[in-house]
């Protein structure tokens, strides 16, 4: 039986595209509290079934496909624009292919601008209105407001006209802003890509018995499973050391562990894996907010999660992607060196002690891979110093290994600039072995 969080994630999963939606009314028709309702809408919001803005209130959009994650519905462009929806709230939910900055005549501007695009323009009343004839929506920049005619257009057509009060070229680099960190995001592995669905897993249940998990195990040939309470919460993990020497009649939940480390399908793969290697486990249930059970994660599918991402390529770039082309390998001082770009820097023109300490995460990344087949995890990173280094400076980065073992790793690692010491750091890594 589904909770009452899963059946108003099912409801609002069911409603029409376009569909507005509130708490109040989302409570009344299922029977559930207003603080239900508020949080499973919330959820629905996370996972991209629903958008909120501010003086319309929540609209069931479309769930973006990952192919498809670089588009934006019109209702995310009022989000991140802080903008005003002055027409046409009716179709917020739709996507937008294109955005068409109207700083040119108005029939060089038409030639551009087509259905399901965006025209930003400012207090231009003939290009809105042709605009919105050839069934593109309208950003007014610069704060200003629309005719009653342009208004009632954009409700026939159903095409938003929103209002903000920034410049063209603000609102442009925002939008693009936008799209480029989603496209980021399309590359980061995350639990729900590679988890082994509930379908495709096998379980146990709290009331099931010793000889439950022997008939199991003799089937799969596994030993770990996740055990379940009859609302399908995750409420225990049970191994063969918990079922050695025990009573085949006893119950499971008087021999598994209790409160077992779970993980989010929303989880970064990277997270789950440190959670992995630092708890020392192999399998780890997938759960939703409420802890019902989705799914498995294990090892193995950790391993080739981190394979895959490595050869993935990347779309749009992260500063530890700038970072890993920047850092170059010297074997004169068997170590690496780099230059310090504008990227790098903090307020004050100095490199940043976020990118200092990507530069030895990496430096050290790298060392371990001469050393060792597989992936690692930085369990911690201790910076003892770290002087001011300005943008053009040279670095050396020289990582020395202290200890190497077949599960760890112990990495000082010093950071000189023109001979001189600006910086010190010791790095404890565990690996992921197969």
């Amino acid at each position: 039986m589904s909770t009452k969080h899963e059946q108003i994630l099912n409801y609002i999963d069911e409603l029409p595209v376009g569909t507005k939606i509130s708490v109040r009314a989302v409570a009344k028709e299922l029977d559930v509290s207003e603080g239900t309702a508020y949080r499973a809408i919330k959820e629905a919001e996370n996972i991209g079934y629903v958008s909120t803005i501010e003086r319309v209130g929540t609209i069931r959009i479309e769930q973006k496909r990952k192919e498809n994650i670089e588009k934006l519905t019109f209702a995310e462009v009022v989000n991140i624009i802080d903008g005003q929806v002055l027409g046409g709230r009716s179709g917020l939910h739709k996507t937008l292919n294109k955005f068409v900055i109207g700083a040119m005549k108005l029939e060089a501007m038409m030639k551009y601008t087509e259905k399901s695009s965006l025209l930003i323009v400012g207090n231009r009343v003939k290009a809105q209105e042709k605009a919105l004839n050839a069934g593109a929506a309208i950003l007014i920049t610069g704060g200003f407001d629309t005719t009653d005619y342009v208004k009632s257009l954009a409700d026939r057509y159903e095409l938003p006209v929103i209002s903000c009060s920034y410049d063209t070229f603000t609102v442009a680099a925002m939008i693009n802003r936008a799209i480029y960190d989603q496209l980021i995001k399309k590359e980061i592995v995350i639990v729900d890509d590679i988890f082994t669905p509930i379908d495709e897993t096998h379980v146990l249940y709290e009331d099931d018995l010793v000889s439950t998990w022997h008939a199991l195990n003799e089937q799969t040939k596994h030993s770990r499973y996740p055990v379940l309470n009859r609302q399908n919460q995750v409420v225990g993990i049970v191994t063969s050391k918990d079922i050695i020497n025990k009573r085949i009649d006893l119950k499971i939940e008087k021999v598994m562990a209790k409160k077992p480390i779970v993980t989010k399908a929303t989880t970064s793969l990277a997270s789950a894996a440190h959670t992995m290697v630092w708890q020392g486990i192999e399998l780890m249930p997938v759960v939703d907010e409420d802890y019902t059970f989705l799914g498995v994660i294990s090892r193995q599918d950790v391993i080739k999660g981190l394979q895959s991402s490595q050869r993935q390529p990347q779309i749009g770039e992260t500063i530890d992607d700038l970072i890993h082309k920047q850092l170059v390998s010297n074997d004169e001082f068997s170590g690496f060196s780099t230059e310090i770009s504008p990227q790098m820097t903090n307020q004050l023109g100095t490199l940043s002690y976020g990118v200092f300490a990507s530069f030895v995460a990496e430096a050290c990344n790298q060392t371990l891979k001469k050393e060792k087949t597989g992936d690692m995890v930085i369990e911690n990173l201790s910076i003892f110093f770290m002087k001011p280094v300005q943008i053009g400076s040279q670095l050396r980065i020289v990582p020395q290994i202290l200890e190497l073992g077949r599960k760890f790793a112990k990495i000082d690692v010093q950071v000189l600039s023109d001979e001189e010491l600006v910086g010190k750091a010791m790095v404890m890594a565990q690996f992921i072995n197969r």
